[in-house]
């Protein structure tokens, strides 16, 4: 008798010591109590017995489960918690097997605390279930809305709460707040109990002060000084000019690239050694400036030595390819040239129908002679496949809009010169802050996977503008823009310009990829007025819609239909002296319905701000469509860019075109105007045909004009945004439409009209203002001229 007493009493105590050391280890927090039977309450008798000391072991004789008892459960059911556990009722059972069991229960992250406690053969699990989210809010954010930040967290309402989720998604939050530069933020999770074991979680958020870099300081530079440096980097040391600009907002993604472009920048300039030893950004005491210093090696700087391209596939002759190496021996080493070349060659291989080459720059360096010869080993490479293409980071932006800019699909064959056009073409969507591609291995060796990451920025626009121009006077415009509405990469936008001269209504859509094809479709809607008193004695408006059908023929030919139906409202203002005749002819109402094209052939490093390339685009319409109105027009528009050195940049650039009416008239509407921005040194509409008695200008149906112009800085840091110019301005009108007889003073001279000039452009804080002097060299005496010239705009 003494010994079945004595039997499960140490049994319990065994069961007792051994779960609480479990639950200790498993790093719960949360006491794990196995209590023994009440006292005073009769204990069922165990089917089997066994000594003392002896549960556990495999030749002992154990307790057989009779049944689970689950007590405090709310919302989760009694068979669902037995359904965790790891014993069932049949199954022998020791302390192994109820610690096991607690582990999984407090796996599931259901359960706040878990308690088991044997009585005979039936174990009593009572749990105290985690509540669950009823609401999630953020107090004290200003600066980051709400619908950011709940993107960030994990936990979301109906989902079970836990301390473990809640403070993670702290750490989620304040990694948000320093993207945005608060490195000072701090974030409180507040838990507001309610009833039927549901809770409400605040986050309350402080955010600080926005921590700005103070100091940028460099360390080992002997070639360039640290303002030269400075210049070369993305961030910047911050000033009270910078009130618009996130430049000095410290960021150490942005860091870390920082690093590369000056890498870059002492690659190109031909330090072929140069190192980034360290990059440290060390944080003020009170939270609210960084201090970065960046040490550097800068090494030797280098020359191209011997050049050739070698190749290694017999039927491939590498003569021809040695034209396309951008550099030649003598010259400074440069890194980007040496890319330029390896994308070129790479781009001509494959022309001729070799999908698997690989081309490798084999570089020999004399350090002595500070000298780098370099060989182009042209090579079949790997036939590698792209087995699948992964794209993430988009949250809005829809999958198929970013793949549909890649020059590669899955089962393509793998070509590093499209892959890299692809991340260009994803970048110039203008949609993403950020861009990175990068390949893995497949599912073979012969296949490929390809892994595009992004970081989305905003891309709706609402814009309040004022500004001024010679030409049109004092302007104020408000426009509403979204560049990927709906994630679907369409363009929708309105704009209202009203001015002392000029008011304008503009509604324009654009789907980018018309019924799922490389096709841009766009409607436009607009209505322009017009005052043109200051040049000639008439007023216009103009109401009409346009649609637009663009693609791109290959990656450097693209062309655009257009068709465009518009009415033309010609009001005459009687003045003194009264309007010329042939101004007076033009007055009243026509309907023009009118086809056009515009092929454009396009080798420039960038559209916005071109360092170095070419361009030509060919316009051509026709008025005639039913309508009142009969003529075809033709524009040829070409330009040039040359970096005469790292900071001069030449461009020519130049326009010719010619309107001809048929069996009619042109009216001065649909007239070529020259002078004034297309032509520095006259006013608007300041050359060309004109009646000398009223000094009305009427146009004319030909016309030419271009300009030469030399881009360079003029001492001040660039992060100022201002630089200088120096130009010259050419270019001729001529061929109005008039009646000679009765419009006896008219003057029409087709000579050539040349000026010079000089400038500044300030890409200011409040918008872009540009600012000319310029001159005339050869005029005709009834051209209207002026010396300043000032236009200036801004949106905030």
């Amino acid at each position: 008798m003494r010994n079945s007493v004595a039997v499960p009493s140490v049994l319990l105590c065994a069961v007792i010591l051994i779960s609480t050391v479990a639950g200790a280890q498993e790093g719960t927090g949360v006491p794990v109590i196995v209590a023994p039977p009440a006292r005073g309450q009769a204990q069922e008798a165990p089917t089997q017995t066994a000594p003392t000391g002896e549960i556990g072991r495999p030749d002992a004789v154990r307790t057989r489960l009779a049944r689970i008892v689950v007590e405090g459960n709310q919302r989760i059911e009694q068979e669902t918690v037995a359904t965790y556990m790891t014993v069932r009722p049949g199954d022998p059972f020791g302390p192994k097997e109820i610690n096991d069991s607690l582990k999984k229960l407090f796996a599931t992250g259901l359960f706040a605390d878990v308690a088991i406690r044997v009585e005979g053969a039936v174990l009593i699990v009572r749990v105290v279930e985690n509540p669950i989210i009823n609401r999630i809010a953020f107090e004290g954010n200003k600066r980051i809305e709400d619908s950011t930040l709940g993107q960030e967290v994990q936990l979301r309402p109906r989902v079970v709460f836990t301390r473990t989720k809640a403070q993670n998604d702290v750490e989620r939050i304040l990694q948000v707040y320093r993207r945005n530069g608060r490195f000072g933020a701090t974030v409180e999770p507040k838990v507001i109990m309610l009833e039927q074991n549901r809770v409400d979680l605040v986050f309350e958020i402080n955010e600080g002060p926005l921590t700005r870099v103070a100091r940028i300081s460099f360390v080992g530079n002997q070639r360039f000084s640290d303002r030269t440096l400075r210049g070369e980097i993305f961030t910047r040391e911050s000033r009270w000019y910078r009130f618009f600009s996130t430049a000095d907002t410290y960021d150490p993604d942005q860091l870390a690239f920082d690093q590369d472009m000056l890498r870059r920048f002492y690659l190109n300039k031909g330090y072929a050694d140069f190192r980034v030893l360290s990059a440290i950004a060390e944080l003020s005491p009170d939270k609210d400036a960084f201090f970065i210093t960046i040490t550097i090696e800068e090494g030797e700087r280098y020359k191209f030595g011997k050049i050739d391209v070698q190749t290694a596939i017999p039927e491939l002759d590498p003569e021809p390819l040695r034209d396309l190496v951008t550099f030649e021996e003598g010259d400074w080493y440069d890194a980007e040239e040496v890319e330029n070349t390896v994308l070129a060659l790479t781009t001509e291989v494959g022309n001729f129908g070799y999908a698997f080459v690989d081309i490798r720059p084999r570089v020999t360096r004399d350090r002595e002679q500070r000298i780098i010869d370099m060989v182009f080993d042209v090579k079949e490479g790997p036939r590698v496949f792209v087995e699948r293409i992964d794209i993430g980071g988009n949250v809005r932006t829809l999958d198929r809009v970013i793949r549909r800019e890649f020059r590669l699909v899955e089962g393509d064959a793998f070509n590093s010169a499209k892959l890299e056009r692809s991340r260009t073409r994803v970048n110039n969507l203008g949609y993403f802050s950020r861009v990175e591609v990068k390949t893995e291995e497949g599912s073979a060796p012969d296949r490929t996977v390809i892994k595009i990451d992004v970081a989305e920025r905003s891309t709706g626009e609402l814009g309040f503008g004022a500004g001024y121009s010679t030409t049109d006077g004092f302007l104020a415009n408000v426009s509403l823009r979204e560049r990927n509405l709906l994630g679907k990469g369409q363009d929708i936008r309105v704009m209202l310009t009203l001015g002392q001269r000029r008011q304008e209504f503009d509604v324009g859509f654009t789907e980018r990829y018309f019924l799922g094809r490389d096709l841009s479709a766009g409607v436009d809607l607009f209505r322009l007025s017009e005052d043109n008193t200051n040049f000639s004695s008439f007023e216009s408006t103009r109401t009409g819609g346009s649609l637009r059908l663009g693609y791109e023929i290959n990656e450097r030919w693209s062309q655009r239909l257009r068709y465009t139906l518009r009415q033309d409202d010609i009001r005459i203002i009687i003045d003194d002296p009264p309007p010329s005749q042939a101004i007076l002819q033009q007055e009243g109402v026509t309907l023009t319905s009118l086809i056009g094209q515009d092929l454009t052939y396009d080798r420039r490093d960038s559209r916005i701000n071109p360092t170095e390339g070419y361009f030509a685009s060919l316009s051509a319409d026709y008025a005639g469509l039913g309508g009142d109105l009969n003529y075809v027009r033709g524009r040829l528009r070409l330009g040039y860019y040359l970096p005469i050195t790292d900071d001069i940049i030449a461009g020519l650039t130049g326009v010719v075109g010619i309107i001809e009416g048929i069996d009619q008239d042109i009216r001065i509407t649909d007239n070529f105007f020259l002078g004034g921005d297309n032509l520095r040194g006259f006013e608007t509409a300041g050359v060309g045909p004109r009646d000398t008695a009223t000094g009305d200008a009427l146009g004319g149906k030909k016309v030419a004009y271009g300009s030469l112009q030399f881009r360079f800085p003029i001492g001040l840091p660039d992060e100022y945004g201002i630089g200088g110019k120096l130009f010259s301005d050419f270019g001729t009108l001529t061929d109005a439409d008039y009646d000679p007889t009765l419009n006896p003073d008219v003057k029409d001279i087709p000579s050539l009209r040349l000026t010079w000039g000089t400038g500044l452009s300030w890409n200011s804080p409040v918008g872009p203002l540009s600012l000319d002097f310029a001159w005339p060299i050869r005029q005709e005496d009834f051209d209207r001229t002026e010396v300043f010239r000032l236009r200036f705009g801004t949106s905030f």
